[in-house]
């Protein structure tokens, strides 16, 4: 009886622990996401809306909505469990362009404006609890948070309404959970859930908050359906009216100190009886360490190193067994640290070999943006800002070798881009991918060498508008990346016997590299194949494995 109100006891402090940790994730999440639309409303962009609709002037909507965008992207991109974001305005409403609108429906006919209405005129900024989103064609269930624009005047019948993503904030709720019957839920202090996909058991939450009233944190125990619960909550300090809720049945917490106590009796009684065999035993037993030293001995023999020799004894054969599990542990270690090496090797040259791969583009680019900031084309200079922002953060992947075909075709992406840039009215581009195929791991920066040979060696001298294609696609196990130009094209005999023959290096990183990098990852299971028509097309295809390389 003290084991279980004991056991009783710690699962409650430690619930209460998980919950306080779980609230202050989500807290600070909320907070997160104050920060970021606070940041959004106080942009240039968004100040220059507001003083449209201060004036209220529809002459630059269209404008302020693609200025606007950026913002968007960025606040998106910040803080990804945001699902969409509405600026309602007496002149219009202003939204990423991306995400899909319901057509015709106002933020004043929907229930979000309902529940403003009845906060009263001098309304604080709301925590709507989930529903199905009303302003945009999204199939998940959202949480919403709606508040007044940060402006230097107040503008009456201005909204803006941040949609959350409730599967994201899900996620917080399972992130401190252990394995156990723990189980936490959120609801208001209007017996409703916060949660749309995620009910609570009506019955037991209506107990339970007829007794904690005001209460912002505690503990009790409740019985419903028969059954006793434990159960602990705290309320979230950004919306004191949401609660946090962690329950668990007392039955199924105390169930294992009731096998505990069958487990106890099995093992007395297989004690008695493991004492009557051994006294007919004994001479066996005298023999069994050299016979099982013996064994081992075979097992080594075969490259079984993982054996060990085990006594509680401390006669010579055990003193012989320790010896040769030292001798086994010394063999072990020599053998960790020689492949150890050699992983470090490995890493070392594909390393080496990835930082051949130069963008020495970046000159152009860096002096692109600034002509055409100094010709006031700042939509363009944004532009190539993101994109050259994106492309350094999908080449660096967190220092891994290994990316997805997703990231690494987005790469490439904001690679041409910023070279259309560079060079309006040289080529254009598309890329051609199965989506069954984007999640698939690939070597990262494999593409954009490629892509650069191909605008360096085959459209510099091009008097026709260039074109690249890229392609992906998968058989018999084998992923294919392509990279095809309609360039003054080359002699791909005479450069495929110059990668094979190594001597290509000293004019040309990128093939080499390329070729290298494949074959360190994927060994003779990867190849690199060109064609060219001299004056008409060239075509690089890489092929290897699906599975992934050897890459971390």
């Amino acid at each position: 009886m003290f084991f279980a109100e004991e056991m009783a006891s710690q699962a409650t402090k430690t619930s209460q622990e998980t919950l306080n940790k779980t609230a202050q994730v989500f807290d600070e999440r909320m907070r997160n996401i104050v920060v970021s639309i606070s940041t959004l409303m106080m942009g240039e962009p968004f100040q220059r809306a507001m003083s449209d609709v201060q004036t209220g002037s529809r002459r630059e909507y269209y404008n302020r909505l693609s200025q606007l965008q950026t913002s968007f992207a960025q606040l998106m991109l910040t803080e990804q469990s945001i699902d969409s974001v509405l600026v309602s305005t007496p002149i219009g409403d202003f939204y990423p362009t991306e995400v899909q609108r319901i057509p015709g429906r106002r933020f004043e006919n929907t229930l979000l404006y309902e529940q403003l209405e009845q906060a009263g005129p001098n309304w604080s900024p709301q925590w709507i609890s989930g529903h199905a989103d009303e302003l945009f064609s999204r199939p998940q269930p959202v949480l919403s948070f709606v508040m007044k624009p940060l402006f230097e005047v107040n503008l009456p019948d201005v909204y803006v309404v941040v949609n959350i993503r409730e599967d994201r904030m899900l996620e917080l709720l399972q992130a401190h959970l252990q394995e156990g019957s723990l189980k936490q839920l959120v609801v208001d202090r209007a017996r409703q859930p916060v949660f749309f996909s995620s009910p609570a058991p009506e019955a037991l939450m209506a107990k339970l908050l007829e007794q904690i009233g005001d209460s912002s944190s505690g503990h009790l125990e409740e019985i419903y359906e028969g059954s006793a619960y434990l159960l602990n909550y705290t309320s979230l300090e950004m919306n004191p009216n949401w609660l946090l809720i962690g329950y668990q049945s007392k039955a199924e917490l105390l169930a294992p100190a009731q096998r505990m106590r069958w487990t106890i009796l099995t093992i007395m009684g297989a004690c008695i009886v493991l004492a009557l065999i051994l006294s007919s035993m004994l001479s066996e037993l005298l023999l069994k360490p050299l016979f099982k030293l013996r064994n081992l001995m075979f097992k080594v023999e075969q490259n079984q190193l993982d054996v060990r020799f085990e006594s509680n004894f401390q006669d010579e054969i055990s003193q012989v067994g320790h010896k040769f599990n030292r001798m086994l542990e010394q063999i072990n270690e020599l053998i960790r640290e020689v492949k150890a090496s050699e992983e470090e090797k490995r890493k070392s040259e594909i390393k080496a070999l990835q930082a051949q791969i130069d963008p020495h583009f970046l000159y152009n680019t860096l002096n692109t943006i600034y002509w055409k900031s100094e010709m006031e084309e700042h939509q363009a200079v944004r532009g190539m800002i993101v994109s050259l922002s994106l492309l350094f953060r999908l080449g660096l992947n967190n220092g891994k070798e290994m990316t997805t075909l997703r990231q690494e075709l987005e790469h490439v992406t904001q690679y041409m881009k910023l070279q259309t840039m560079c060079y309006p009215e040289l080529f254009d581009y598309e890329i051609e991918a199965d989506e069954q195929l984007l999640e698939t791991p690939v070597l990262k920066i494999i593409l954009q060498p490629l892509v650069e040979n191909s605008i360096l060696h085959g459209m510099q001298e091009l008097s026709r508008p260039g074109r690249i294609r890229i392609t992906a696609s998968a058989a018999d196990g084998l992923l294919s990346l392509s990279v095809f130009d309609n360039g003054c094209g080359m002699d791909a005999a005479a450069v495929t016997r110059a990668l094979q023959g190594g001597e290509l290096q000293r004019t040309s990183y990128a093939l080499s590299n390329v070729q290298a990098r494949l074959e360190l990852s994927y060994g003779q299971q990867a190849s690199i194949r060109l064609e060219s028509e001299p004056g008409a097309w060239t075509c690089v295809a890489l092929t290897f494995p699906i599975a992934g390389g050897n890459g971390s």
